[in-house]
Formats: structure tokens, C-alpha cells, sequence
């Protein structure tokens, strides 16, 4: 019997190799005889990094770097070789050298060229901070700068970003900071970090992407706008902290920064509305608009990353799961994509969430792992328990 287990994550509770690993040692005591093949996914958020550096034979390097508060932490980027990504993620991820805004180019591709992966979760993530320090006013993406510089650093010819579980709503323009760019009050004081709280202040913008920065291609899966009411502050604004009083204001001064950002780097308008812009609290927008950075798809690149079309068709049985499968697991990423490839190859499929409100499709075995009754903070302390009871009582 081959079993493939593809996890994602465990929101606050299970990374997705370690519920991976979690149900292979169950597995392992009880079946000796099965092969399994451990998979975990990734989504763009916690884990991106060090998932796609290890499936592909990279190393992580460690940094201190400027939290989403503005304190120091640290983080990590991985450093993978080109021609040790399977040609289809290659395919997708179309490093071509592009001009930046400055005369410097990218460098040309080398078989020994590396590939820097980096989550933006590591360095400007909401799991950073607690609860009572979630304010979109009060964080910045200078972070995740610090460690694209850092990979353009260190000889990266290309970055792949994920965008997942960020705590901000700068419009990348934290990252921007430490890329080049400087944002400048009318008496020229440089606001550096431009925090949020500071962008009434702002009026003009200076300087430009410095150095030779590597072609950036951020994992991304949301279609949000940077603005409006699907936009990055009224849909992902209250998670990060962010009152409903406040989103007026912060929707005004992120459209005048966006405007100011967009002349100063000869970039139309209308990039405001580019499906992705406002993802991660307008990340993307930013790194479009100011270091020519071009969106992907997160899952399709992930699964052709981690060769997850293969491992699904020569496995006779296929787990998956995550913290929570709902309906909207059904519509084609992490987990319920591989359950719906794998029922699609007529392979038995089980499902294993902390909670399950997703309607039961024919050949999916859905499993809730949390007990009746169980309140959501002891849930999340106990998820890995409650995983191994639910795997045992299936196999």
C-alpha cells in the first residue's frame, strides 16, 4: 500500500509536516508494510519557505531582520538551484531578466543561478504578534524587504514570495523602504519605516529600487483589488487589528500614497485594480508597482513545485487536511484540490480537520478531529492529540 499524506497547516496548532508526521507514525506502528510518501503543502503564509527549499534540496539561511512592529526578529529565506526545481514550476515561475525602474538590469541565468524563497510571514506574519498588538496602523513590510535585499545579497537570480499571514496594510511600502524608495514629509523628514499611522504626513516620494534586485514573483491565490470593498483594508483589515471606524481613513491615505507611489514609478493607475493587488495588505501592489514583480498562481506553482500531480497518481491512498475544511476548501486549493485530483484517479481519499462544515462529496471520508464540545483555545493546544486519536480510530 502506498499512502501519500498532504497536509496543509494547522492554523495556530499543527505545522503541516508535523501533522504529516503525526499520521505517519501512526500508520508506521500499525501498517509496517505501507510506503508513504510525506507531501506537506503550503499556502503562501507559515511554512512556504522552508517546505519548497527542502523539496528541492535548498538551504535556509537565518537573519535578524525589522518585525512587524518594528522590533527586531528573526526570519529566514531559502536558497534553491534552478535546475533542482521541476521544469514545470520553472515554466511558471519565467525568470526573464526585467528592467527595473533604474538602469540596472537583472543578471542573466546560469544553470548554477539560485532561486531565493521567502515568506513574508517569517518576517511581517500576524502569528508574530499577539492579539493586543495587531494594529494594520502600527506595522510594516520592512521586514520582508530586509530579506529580499538580503537573498539579492547573497547572489539569488530570481525571488519567489509567498504572501500568506501577513499582519500589514502598507502597500508594500515598508519593503520599499528597504529596497530604495524614501517617503518624505513636507519639512523632508524621511519616515523610515513609512508606517501607516505616519502617512498623513507624507508628500512626496524619493529615490528609486537600488542595486541589482533579482525578478520577484509572488504566490498568489486571492484576486482582491487594493482598494475598495473587496479591497486589502475591508476584507483582511479587521483580522490585523484594524476597527471598523477606522477604515475610511485608512482607505484614504492608501489611495493617496498608492496615487503618489504609482507617479513617481511611471506606473498607471489602474494597477490599483489588478486581481492580487491587495493581497497581503497590498504587498503585491507595491512590489509591482515600484520593482516590476509579477503575480503567479500559488497553488498551481506549489503543486508543480512539489511534483504533487505524480505522488497523488501513484498513491493508492491519499490523506489530506487542515485546520478547517469548509466549502471553500472544495474550490480548487491546498487540500480539497488534492482530493479532488486524487477522487478524480479513483483514489480513496481521507480527509482529517480540526473542524468540518464542507458538505460530504462521494469518495471523500471526512473526519473532524476536535470532540463535541471542546472550546477553541484548549482545540488548538491539543490538535496534535486529537489528530493521532482520529488517525487510530481509522486505521
Amino acid at each position: 500500500m502506498r499512502v501519500l499524506l498532504a497536509f496543509d497547516k494547522f492554523k495556530d496548532s499543527l505545522t503541516a509536516l508535523e501533522a504529516c508526521e503525526l499520521t505517519a507514525a501512526v500508520l508506521r506502528s500499525r501498517h509496517r508494510d505501507w510506503s508513504l510518501d510525506l507531501c506537506p503543502l503550503a499556502d503562501g503564509g507559515e511554512g512556504f519557505a522552508e517546505i519548497l527549499t527542502h523539496a528541492a534540496g535548498g538551504t535556509m539561511t537565518r537573519l535578524p531582520v525589522t518585525g512587524p512592529r518594528g522590533n527586531p526578529t528573526d526570519a529566514a529565506f531559502g536558497l534553491v538551484s534552478l535546475d533542482r526545481i521541476p521544469p514545470a514550476a520553472r515554466t511558471l515561475l519565467a525568470l526573464d531578466p526585467l528592467p527595473l525602474a533604474t538602469p540596472t538590469r537583472h543578471p542573466p541565468f546560469a544553470r548554477e543561478a539560485c532561486v531565493a524563497v521567502i515568506e513574508m510571514a517569517s518576517a511581517s506574519g500576524l502569528a508574530l504578534l499577539p492579539p493586543e498588538l495587531r494594529d494594520p496602523w502600527q506595522t510594516t513590510t520592512l521586514g520582508t524587504g530586509q530579506l529580499i535585499r538580503a537573498a539579492s545579497e547573497a547572489g539569488a537570480a530570481g525571488v519567489l514570495l509567498g504572501v500568506g499571514g501577513s499582519a500589514t496594510n502598507d502597500l508594500g511600502l515598508g519593503a520599499l523602504d528597504a529596497l530604495g524608495l524614501e517617503f518624505r514629509t513636507g519639512t523632508d523628514e524621511k519616515k523610515s519605516p513609512p508606517f501607516p499611522a505616519d502617512w498623513a504626513g507624507i508628500t512626496r516620494i524619493a529615490g528609486a529600487v537600488t542595486g541589482t534586485i533579482p525578478s520577484i514573483r509572488i504566490a498568489c491565490d486571492v484576486t482582491n483589488p487594493l482598494l475598495g470593498p473587496n479591497g486589502a483594508a475591508a476584507i483582511y483589515g479587521p483580522q490585523k487589528g484594524l476597527k471598523p471606524g477606522d477604515l475610511r481613513r485608512i482607505e484614504h491615505e492608501a489611495a493617496r500614497l498608492a496615487l503618489m507611489l504609482c507617479s513617481h514609478c511611471r506606473q498607471p493607475d489602474s494597477l490599483m485594480d489588478a486581481p492580487g493587488a491587495g493581497a497581503a495588505g497590498g504587498l503585491p501592489f507595491g512590489l509591482m508597482a515600484a520593482a516590476r514583480a509579477k503575480l503567479l498562481p500559488g497553488f498551481d506553482l506549489v503543486s508543480a513545485w512539489l511534483d504533487l500531480e505524480a505522488k497523488i497518481a501513484a498513491a493508492d491512498l491519499v490523506i489530506t487536511g487542515e485546520g478547517r475544511f469548509d466549502e471553500s476548501s472544495l474550490s480548487g486549493k491546498g487540500p480539497g484540490a488534492v482530493a479532488a485530483r486524487a477522487r478524480a484517479l479513483g483514489k480513496p481519499v481521507h480527509v482529517f480537520a480540526g473542524q468540518v462544515t464542507a458538505a460530504n462529496r462521494e469518495g471523500l471520508q471526512l473526519h473532524a478531529i476536535t470532540p463535541a464540545g471542546l472550546p477553541l483555545p484548549q482545540a488548538l493546544r491539543e490538535a496534535g492529540a486529537n489528530l493521532t486519536a482520529a488517525v487510530q480510530a481509522v486505521w
